[in-house]
């Protein structure tokens, strides 16, 4: 599925945030169709409508959301978010209940699958993908939280969850994790630091590490190579048009955004940090601008990247600011827009109708994700 990013900067209720740019230059990126300088990133206006005596009509009840960007409503706190290759639905997983299921606007939500996971602290149902043969085979793949340690598993239709990687360290905190496929073959898999800076630093531990891995069948030994070490707590990884990577973590200091080369080269300093830490979380990477979700600071972040270098070029702008609460999830779909997930039932204040799940949709003629 491709994630280039298009037409976001100009957005609505921008603010600036406090970082450091990295000026390094770096491979260019391969042209695609990227963020234009005209759009506003806005969720649609809830219509205003009166009964046929003039008075305003009577307020929904609970899980009916009049806002029409919210897709679903009266989910657990969510924990993967990833669209399906139809364009118009996705799969949200709940975190402490390891239920996956499938959403759409105007559609009620549908379970697909429940994965068994420790749901205690910040761990559980983590993340998902699907297989880069999704249309074929159905397969997905979770990172998850067991009582023992955090693990990748694959997901196939009537089956139990298949271990593929095992072994990575849980802690009380720091248990996220991130997936993404980089090839038909190959993985990456973002680990945190289960709550020991020591062990991000460590090269014999695989906690706080992005690791490259050729896709093992399940039952088989996973052969990983570490990319990147001293992940803090893992927000998540995501990949640009050119196969360049772009991993969101939180550390003790800073929030930081950082880039690995399609040829594997690191960057030295972070593209981006927000030292106000607001809580990085989802991301979604296209040409010139990746997205990022933010916890604590509810809202989305955009941040502008030269297409040929991929330095950042601007400070990031938020939009949604504070509408949706804490934002966890952050997902392209086929038709351009942008999905989004919420976590105000982890440490924030939900609503009648939290979980959500929200589509962030363009003004006509203003362009989006392709």
């Amino acid at each position: 599925m491709r994630t280039a990013v298009a037409s976001i900067v100009g957005l609505l209720a921008l603010t600036t945030s406090c970082a450091r740019f990295d000026d390094a230059t770096t491979t260019p990126f391969t042209p695609e169709p990227s963020f234009d300088a005209g759009a506003e990133l806005e969720p649609l206006e809830p219509p205003t409508a009166t009964t046929t005596t003039g008075a305003p009509p009577t307020p929904p009840g609970p899980c009916q959301d009049p806002d029409p960007a919210v897709v679903a409503t009266c989910l657990d706190t969510t924990g993967g978010l990833v669209t399906l290759p139809d364009g118009g639905s996705a799969l949200v997983a709940e975190r402490r209940t390891g239920r996956i299921l499938r959403v759409a606007p105007r559609t009620e939500p549908v379970e697909v699958a429940t994965v068994p996971v420790d749901g205690s602290g910040d761990g559980g149902l983590l993340d998902l993908a699907l297989s880069p043969t999704y249309d074929e085979d159905r397969l997905l793949y979770a990172y998850i939280t067991t009582p023992t340690d955090n693990r990748v598993v694959r997901l196939a239709a009537g089956d139990v969850p298949k271990p593929v990687f095992t072994g990575i360290p849980r802690g009380a905190s720091g248990n996220a994790g991130a997936l993404e496929f980089t090839s038909p073959t190959d993985l990456v898999v973002l680990t945190g630091n289960a709550g020991d800076a020591a062990a991000a630093a460590d090269p014999a531990s695989l906690a706080g590490k992005l690791l490259r891995m050729p896709v093992p069948a399940p039952g088989a030994a996973a052969a990983p190579s570490v990319v990147l070490s001293g992940i803090g707590t893992a927000g998540d990884v995501c990949r640009d048009p050119a196969g360049n990577l772009w991993i969101t973590d939180r550390t003790v200091l800073e929030d930081r955004l950082q880039r690995v080369d399609v040829d594997g080269a690191v960057s030295a300093s972070p593209a981006w940090t927000w030292p106000e830490r607001p809580g990085v979380a989802g991301c979604a990477a296209g040409a010139d601008a990746i997205a990022v979700s933010l916890t604590d600071g509810k809202a989305v972040a955009v941040v502008a990247v030269d297409p040929g270098t991929g330095a950042v070029t601007a400070a990031p702008v938020t939009a949604v600011q504070d509408r949706y609460g804490r934002l966890g999830g952050a997902a392209v779909g086929g038709d351009g827009q942008l999905w989004v997930s919420t976590v105000n039932k982890s440490g924030g204040e939900p609503g009648p109708n939290d979980d959500r799940v929200v589509l962030i949709q363009f003004p006509a003629g203003g362009g989006g994700f392709d």
